[in-house]
């Protein structure tokens, strides 16, 4: 209790300090990831991409971020045998921002689409093995997370190699595929309304207390689905055949029709990833808050103070404007060759998979289930049309982010305690 009183302005600044860096990290890695199939299939440019991450990531993270959460995320550790040393926690806390942080740079930096939950997951555990003990740990939600790293990617691929053969039945392999594209647009406009306000309703609005039952949601969804649909289908029905086009790839004046297709899900999966994944950079630094704040008071939950939601959804927009090019690149060009049909089907799909795993309780990563996503509509047209080393080099840094994250967590951990005592 002393320490942090003597002390508690100087952990809270550290605590800002780490919690901006890492927040920057989710925007340059994961945030990046979700726009980079939209990039990668040509829908959109870097700079539009950043544009509309601004807009809609800022609003999700900001409007439905996050009254009140869980400051230990997730369940992962339990904190109660060290409630008579609150700064044990605050130690914790910021030995695992920093190193989640830290690991988020060198895999942007190298291009790796890794998972921002599981970094800050590894980092807690990292933390709790030697700041607490190792029954801290809820082990067998670690055993869940490291068996979503198979389930939630095969799920993602499954979708989309669904989807794109749908497309080849109902519009590229018939007579006249660009009237089929605009005949059968609605229903897929429809279909990634109808997903993506389920992916916000069942996620995103929890925390401003909007409380709709399953049926509700829904009707909500239908109703939105519809309208987007409309939407769409104005957009989708004044694209004109393009010879020129057409004589070097056969079907540009069909992929024209996906385009606007495209925009709806860049748009909505930004909002629905501010409004989710920014809250792996705020609570460990909402904890923070909460304990020095409250005097070494150790609280399973806390208000969420509005100012921790504009940090987080200010250093995600930052990470992806300086440094999120390169795991869009990754993700939209290198894994297999994308365009606005297949990053369409691999968006909606990612959706999707994002709707089962909320209403199952199933741990998953968004960027797994993107990753996978893609992989599915690469091997649609075979394997020869994946880039098998680039998705190795993926797959390696799934595996070693939960121990990176736990070993840079301890090392911080210690330091920490030595520099404050």
């Amino acid at each position: 209790m002393e320490i942090i009183a003597a002390y508690g302005t100087i952990l809270i600044i550290l605590a800002m300090i780490f919690g901006l860096y890492m927040t920057w990290g989710v925007g340059a890695n994961d945030l990046a990831n979700a726009m980079g199939t939209s990039v990668g299939a040509g829908a959109v440019t870097v700079k539009q991409a950043i544009g509309i991450a601004i807009i809609f990531e800022f609003a999700g993270a900001v409007l439905a971020g996050g009254n009140v959460t869980k400051t230990i995320r997730k369940g992962i550790i339990d904190p109660s045998s060290i409630v008579d040393k609150p700064e044990i926690l605050v130690y914790g806390m910021l030995a695992a921002l920093l190193a989640a942080a830290i690991w988020l740079m060198v895999a942007s930096a190298k291009g790796w689409p890794v998972s921002t939950t599981h970094s800050i997951v590894g980092a807690l555990v990292g933390f709790a093995l030697v700041g607490i003990g190792p029954d801290a740990v809820n082990w067998s939600k670690i055993g869940t997370i490291i068996a979503s790293w198979v389930i939630s990617p095969a799920v993602g691929g499954t979708i989309s190699f669904i989807l794109v053969m749908s497309t080849r039945k109902l519009i590229f392999d018939t007579e006249n595929p660009l009237k089929n594209a605009k005949k059968y647009a609605p229903v897929y406009i429809f279909l990634v309304g109808f997903i993506i306000s389920l992916v916000t309703l069942f996620k995103g609005l929890k925390h401003l207390h909007v409380n709709l039952t399953a049926g509700q949601s829904f009707a909500a969804a239908v109703v939105i689905g519809i309208l987007t649909a409309l939407l769409g289908w104005s957009l989708v029905r004044k694209v004109a055949e393009d010879p020129a086009a057409d004589r070097d790839f056969h079907f540009a004046s069909v992929e024209k029709v996906f385009t606007p297709m495209m925009l709806f899900t860049a748009c909505s999966m930004a909002f629905a990833h501010g409004s989710n994944d920014v809250a792996n950079g705020i609570g460990p630094l909402a904890a923070v808050v909460s304990i020095v704040s409250s005097g070494g008071e150790v609280m399973q939950k806390s208000e969420m103070p509005l100012w921790i939601l504009l940090l987080g959804g200010g250093g995600i927009v930052a990470g992806l404007v300086t440094l999120g090019y390169r795991v869009m690149l990754t993700v939209g060009t290198k894994i297999t060759e994308l365009t606005p049909s297949r990053g369409f089907c691999a968006e909606l799909a990612a959706a999707s998979t994002v709707v089962l795993a909320s209403r199952t309780g199933l741990p998953v990563s968004t960027t797994h289930i993107l990753v996978g996503s893609v992989l599915g509509v690469g091997l649609a047209r075979g394997i020869g049309a994946l880039d098998l080393r680039v998705v190795l080099n993926i797959i390696i840094s799934w595996l070693v982010t939960l121990p990176v994250g736990a070993i840079l967590a301890m090392i911080f951990f210690f330091i920490l305690k030595g520099i404050f005592g």
